[in-house]
């Protein structure tokens, strides 16, 4: 039996904003601080311990989990960063308020740009796209690879190389792990995990902050998964309402 913990970032700037982030590299609120903290205690009371952590190469998810290990007293373990578990790229839409795309495009359009697998919103500019390739955060990456835009497939297709990469020999060395990740990133690795169909993947959702556990067999295929609350495994209705993301008045959803 393995033991691996999933967690989306905590609040970021823009998801206060209620603005698209994508690979936008913003920083966490105080409110996303004081999330990433609890995660943390809520993971130590329980007697989660890790031996490795995994993240992106952006700061939301990157402090989340220095947040996280430093209130578990694991500051020490090992921590890799990819740009492979970055948030989807969310093209022309990253830094637009959500509000105002969905007056300019409609509702529909939107939700088939931010809810389906496979449609791709409009592509950022050559100029953005420039701005990225000479962000040292990427120096190490193919020029090819740094995408104008992404669906959720063209995100769980980079993603799953990292998996099958870097997590599944950490699994099959029965090391603990963390994946410190994003929105997008997670509804991606979960929905190849759970063998999720393209269509079905609409109603995930990932809340920010929130220990995601999921224990796998010998074979790392899923014996189940729960979230994790101050007082043990916990149902998805016990979310608290600001973080259901099945909630449509809820605008935080992904991004």
């Amino acid at each position: 039996m393995k033991i691996l913990v999933f967690i989306r970032h905590g609040q970021s700037q823009y998801n206060l904003e209620n603005r698209f982030t994508g690979w936008s590299d913003i920083d966490l609120t105080d409110d996303g601080y004081n999330e990433a903290r609890e995660a943390g205690t809520i993971l130590k009371k329980h007697g989660f311990s890790f031996d490795v952590a995994h993240t992106s190469v952006l700061k939301r998810a990157i402090r989340t989990l220095w947040i996280i290990l430093h209130e578990m007293d694991l500051v020490w373990i090992p921590i890799q960063k990819s740009w492979r578990l970055n948030e989807r790229h969310y093209g022309a839409l990253q830094g637009m308020d959500k509000a105002e795309i969905i007056e300019k495009f409609g509702e529909n359009q939107v939700n088939k740009w931010r809810r389906s697998a496979d449609v791709r919103p409009p592509e950022i500019t050559s100029a953005n796209h420039l701005s990225e390739l000479s962000d040292p955060k990427y120096s190490n990456v193919k020029k090819e690879d740094i995408p104008f835009t992404e669906s959720l497939l063209d995100t769980e297709k980079r993603a799953l190389v990292y998996w099958n990469e870097q997590i599944v020999p950490c699994l099959k060395e029965n090391k603990r792990i963390i994946i410190s990740a994003h929105g997008n990133t997670l509804r991606a690795l979960i929905k190849y995990l759970d063998e999720i169909p393209d269509d079905g993947v609409i109603s995930l959702n990932i809340p920010n902050s929130i220990p995601l556990i999921y224990v796998l067999d010998e074979n790392l295929k899923p014996i189940r998964h729960y979230y994790l609350g101050t007082d043990g495994e916990m149902g998805e209705e016990a979310i608290p309402k600001h973080m259901d993301f099945n909630d449509p008045e809820n605008h935080d959803w992904i991004g």
